[in-house]
């Protein structure tokens, strides 16, 4: 699974490449992007090459891979769209968290829920996942709308869990169960 290629209609989701770090990298410093973000990233743009690296080397982890990140591209002609994961937590359980974050630039057309529904067939299609999480800052209408487009249902609202550059923020979580799933399909 060390190339892991996913398809959608529009998109193609794949493992990082040297070259993606001017993109990665502008799309992490982007204000719009990182409002809800908890994470900082660094000006210094070796300091996203190493975080690319770390991603190149969980794909190629082999069979004890717990992480899957992918850079997202449009299909047609490569146009970069974000990145998004798909994190092995509780192994025992079989259970995951998915995270997205995508360009500002291409925001309103309908990536980020082709990818994470994308991400999501993949947990339970190829994984063979029980259930997949998520979350996000309760002010991000964006991100947990997504979510629910894609049949993930609000579990939890947790106070003051998410440090945000602008303080402590409280937080949705989700999860769509591979029942769920599957009596969509």
């Amino acid at each position: 699974m060390n190339d892991l290629i996913l398809t959608s209609n529009r998109l193609t989701l794949r493992t990082f490449k040297v070259s993606d770090v001017s993109n990665v990298h502008h799309m992490l410093l982007q204000p719009e992007s990182t409002l809800f973000n908890p994470s900082s990233y660094s000006e210094d743009k070796k300091e996203t090459q190493k975080l690319i690296n770390i991603w190149r080397s969980e794909a190629e982890s082999g069979q004890s891979r717990k992480k899957f990140t992918f850079l997202i591209e449009t299909t047609t002609d490569c146009t970069f769209v974000g990145i998004i994961a798909i994190d092995l937590i509780k192994l025992h359980y079989k259970n995951a968290e998915t995270w997205y974050k995508l360009s500002p630039e291409i925001w309103g057309k309908g990536y980020a829920t082709e990818a994470l529904e994308r991400i999501i067939r993949f947990g339970f299609e190829d994984l063979k996942l029980h259930r997949i999480e998520a979350g996000c800052a309760v002010d991000n209408i964006a991100s947990y709308k997504v979510m629910e487009k894609c049949g993930m249902i609000r579990e939890a609202h947790r106070r003051k869990l998410l440090p945000l550059k602008n303080g402590w923020s409280d937080n949705y979580e989700y999860a769509i169960l591979e029942e769920d799933y599957f009596a969509k399909q």
